[in-house]
C-alpha cells in the first residue's frame, strides 16, 4: 500500500483493543472472469464445467511453438468495465509475463499486465447497509489469464491437473485501501458485482469463482498516518466469508501488536468451517514475480473512436436506475437501491410495476417474493411465481376481487403449484365478499352476541378493532375490509 491521504475513521469503523483503539484498513483486489465464449489467449471455449481438459487447446496447454493470439472482445469487455467504473481507459497497454512455477501454470508464467494496464484510477459510490455515501476509489483494471486447477482429494499420492481454467480471460480489479471495516467491503465488492453484472462484462457467479477477492488487511493506531504491515486473504468467494475473515483478521494482527510483537506480511486463506485465516506462504512482492514484458505479444493500442463507440454502448447501470427508480415510481431511497443493485430484479420490478401501483409492486418484490426465495434458497430466476404472474396477483388486488389477506394466501398457493392467480381464485372460491347484505347479517349477529363490547366501543375508540378482526373472521378473511369499516362505524355509532 503505497502512502495516501484516507479518510479519518468514524467510532463504528475502530476496533477496541485492551489498550487502545485501532484502525482497519482494507483493500480489495477483484478477480472477474470476464463473460466470453473464448478464452483471453485462444479459440479455446471458456465454459465453466465440462470433462477434465476438455476446454484446451494448444497455447493453453503451452506446448512448444505455440503462440498467444489477443481476443479483441475481451479487450472490448475490459473497456466497457472500465468505463462503467468511471475510470481512465489507457490507449496504449502492454501485456507482461509473470514468473512463477505451479503444476496448474503449464507455460511457467501468467500473461497479465503490470506497469502498463488496460484501464487506470476511476470509483464508484457504495452505501454501507444504507449509511452515507462513500467514494471508493479503483487504482487500476487489467487484463490476465487464468491458471488451471489442482486436484489434491483424487489420490493419495497424485496431484491431478485440470487445464479448463487455464487461459480463461480475467479482469483483476484493484481498489485503493479506502474501506475502514468489513462492512464497507462487502458493500463495495457487491457494488463491483452488480455493475459488471449489469455491463455484461461478468456474470458475477461466485458459486462457480467467476467472481472472487484477494482481501488485503492492516490495522494501525486510531489518528495516525503510517501503513501498518499489510496480509492478503486469498480467493474468498462470498461476501459474508470476507466479512467474516477481516473481522478475524483484524483482531488477530491487534492481539499480536498490543502483545509487543510484529506482523508478518503473508498471504493466509480463510476457513470457512473455523472462521479463521491460516498462513499459506510469505507474500511475494513484484520483484519476485521477475516481471518483463511478454515478448510473443504487441503492445494494445486502442482507437478513440472505438473507446467512445463502446461508451455509447453502456446500459443503465445501478446509480441511474436507482435515481430513476425513486423519480419514476415514487420508490424510497432504500427500495430503490435495493431493486437496482441487482439487474434480474429491477427487470422483474419493473415488469410487475407497469401500469400497476409501483410501490405495492416493490413491497410485494422486496418482501413477499424476496422471503420466499431466501426460504428455498433460490435466485430469481427460478422463481416458481414470474413477475407476469405477481403483476395479475396485484390486479386482483385492485379490482377488488380478493384482498391483501387472501392475497397472501393466493401468493403460497402460487409458489407451491405454480398456477395462475385468478385460476387459484376461482378453484378456492376466494373471491372477496361485496354484498353489503351478507357483511350486514355478520355485523348483526355479531352485535346480538355481544351486547357488552358494543358499550365498550363507545367508550373506548380502541375496541373497534376487535369489531373488524371478528367480521372478517365471521366472512372467512373474504370480506371488503373497506366496507366492513364503512358499516361497522354506522351500525356502532362511533
Amino acid at each position: 500500500m503505497t502512502s495516501l491521504d484516507i479518510r479519518s475513521a468514524r467510532p463504528d469503523q475502530l476496533v477496541s483493543g485492551e489498550k487502545s483503539q485501532w484502525e482497519i484498513i482494507v483493500g480489495l483486489e477483484v478477480h472477474a472472469q470476464v463473460t466470453s465464449n473464448a478464452k483471453l489467449f485462444s479459440g479455446a471455449s471458456a465454459a465453466y464445467g465440462g470433462d477434465p481438459n476438455a476446454h484446451v487447446s494448444l497455447v493453453d496447454a503451452a506446448m512448444p511453438g505455440m503462440l498467444p493470439v489477443i481476443n479483441k472482445f475481451c479487450v472490448e469487455q475490459a473497456i466497457r468495465t472500465g468505463l462503467g467504473l468511471n475510470a481512465e481507459i489507457h490507449r496504449v497497454s502492454r501485456f507482461d509475463r509473470k514468473n512463477y512455477f505451479y503444476p496448474d501454470l503449464p507455460q511457467g508464467y501468467q500473461i497479465s499486465q503490470f506497469a502498463m494496464p488496460i484501464v487506470g484510477e476511476g470509483e464508484i459510490e457504495v452505501e454501507p447497509d444504507g449509511e452515507e455515501p462513500l467514494t471508493i476509489r479503483i487504482e487500476r483494471l487489467h487484463l490476465e489469464q487464468d491458471a488451471g486447477k489442482s486436484i489434491h482429494d483424487l489420490s493419495p499420492s497424485e496431484t491431478y491437473v485440470d487445464l479448463n481454467r487455464s487461459g480463461v480471460a480475467l479482469m483483476e480489479i484493484v481498489s485503493r485501501p479506502d474501506m475502514r471495516s468489513s462492512k464497507e467491503a462487502a458493500a463495495y465488492f457487491n457494488k463491483l458485482r452488480a455493475i459488471v453484472r449489469a455491463l455484461g462484462t461478468c456474470d458475477g457467479n461466485m458459486e462457480e469463482g467467476s467472481m472472487r477477492a484477494d482481501v488485503n488487511v492492516s490495522v494501525r493506531k486510531a489518528g495516525t498516518k503510517e501503513w501498518g504491515t499489510r496480509c492478503e486473504i486469498k480467493n474468498v468467494n462470498s461476501t459474508r466469508f470476507m466479512m467474516q475473515a477481516i473481522e478475524y483478521e483484524a483482531r488477530r494482527q491487534i492481539e499480536i501488536l498490543e502483545s509487543g510483537g510484529t506482523i508478518d506480511q503473508e498471504t493466509r486463506l480463510f476457513d470457512a468451517n473455523t472462521g479463521e485465516t491460516r498462513t499459506m506462504r510469505s507474500k511475494e512482492d513484484a520483484h519476485d514475480y521477475r516481471y518483463f514484458p511478454d515478448p510473443d505479444l504487441l503492445p494494445l493500442v486502442l482507437e478513440e473512436k472505438w473507446i467512445e463507440d463502446i461508451r455509447k454502448s453502456l446500459p443503465e447501470l445501478p446509480d441511474a436506475k436507482k435515481k430513476r427508480f425513486m423519480s419514476e415510481y415514487g420508490l424510497s431511497a432504500y427500495d430503490a437501491r435495493v431493486l437496482s443493485s441487482d439487474m434480474d430484479a429491477a427487470t422483474y420490478f419493473e415488469t410487475v410495476a407497469k401500469g400497476r401501483d409501483s410501490k405495492a409492486a416493490a413491497n410485494w418484490v422486496t418482501q413477499e417474493l424476496a422471503g420466499v426465495l431466501n426460504k428455498k434458497g433460490l435466485e430469481l430466476a427460478d422463481s416458481p411465481v414470474k413477475a407476469d404472474a405477481l403483476g395479475a396477483l396485484l390486479d386482483l388486488i385492485k379490482d377488488g376481487t380478493i384482498n391483501g389477506k387472501i392475497a397472501k394466501e393466493v401468493f403460497a398457493k402460487m409458489v407451491e403449484t405454480g398456477e395462475a392467480p385468478g385460476a387459484i381464485v376461482e378453484r378456492e372460491g376466494l373471491k372477496q365478499v361485496t354484498d353489503t347484505g351478507a357483511i350486514e347479517k355478520a355485523i348483526d349477529d355479531l352485535i346480538a352476541g355481544n351486547p357488552d363490547k358494543l358499550e365498550d366501543v363507545k367508550k373506548n375508540p380502541k375496541a373497534f378493532g376487535w369489531w373488524v378482526g371478528q367480521t372478517m373472521k365471521a366472512t372467512g378473511g373474504k370480506a371488503n375490509p373497506g366496507v366492513v369499516n364503512e358499516i361497522l362505524k354506522k351500525k356502532l355509532g362511533v
